[in-house]
């Protein structure tokens, strides 16, 4: 536990630019890497929400929600809020402290939420997107969320886009050693 509390210590500067980058052109973020999900939503009147401080009681530690925006749907008066979290180091457990910020902010708000990760960590392993709780054949829980991993992403498809935060992001997707810059 003390090694991964540590990795957390080094990213703070990372995960601060990456929110800023995320907030400052949230509509230019939801547009390059979920643009399905980006053609439903209204992004004229985009409210960010205070930082909530969750304390997990059984570990003792204390975690912010990084981003928190609240919209409307196109064509109605559907509220809903989206939960961005940035990751820049891999955690085993991540699925679960999703599921985990997911229940809080639906606790305190009673909207929809669309969560979302974005793990920006170099390493090409794999986090699950699926949270689940099971007893033998009975599942009680099954939690999904959007994710990206940059490192999957192929440079290419994105140098064209005139996006902003597919440009900004660009170097931390992923390349050969040939492309390497």
């Amino acid at each position: 536990m003390q090694l991964i509390m540590e990795e957390k210590t080094e990213y703070l500067p990372h995960d601060r630019l990456f929110k800023e980058l995320i907030q400052t052109f949230f509509a230019e973020f939801m547009e390059a890497f979920f643009p399905e999900v980006a053609r439903w939503m209204d992004f004229s009147e985009v409210e960010f929400l205070q930082q909530d401080l969750f304390t997990d009681i059984t570990a003792g530690e204390q975690h912010r929600i990084d981003i928190l925006a609240k919209l409307k749907l196109k064509g109605g008066e559907t509220i809903i809020l989206i939960h961005v979290e940035p990751q820049s180091y891999y955690q085993m457990d991540f699925p679960e402290r999703m599921f985990i910020y997911y229940s809080r902010i639906y606790e305190k708000y009673r909207l929809p939420v669309l969560p979302i990760a974005v793990f920006s960590y170099n390493k090409r392993k794999e986090t699950p997107s699926l949270f689940t709780v099971r007893i033998r054949n009975f599942e009680s829980i099954r939690f999904r969320y959007m994710s990206i991993h940059l490192i999957r992403k192929n440079w290419k498809e994105y140098i064209q886009s005139n996006n902003p935060v597919a440009a900004a992001l660009l170097s931390k997707m992923g390349y050969t050693k040939k492309e390497k810059v």
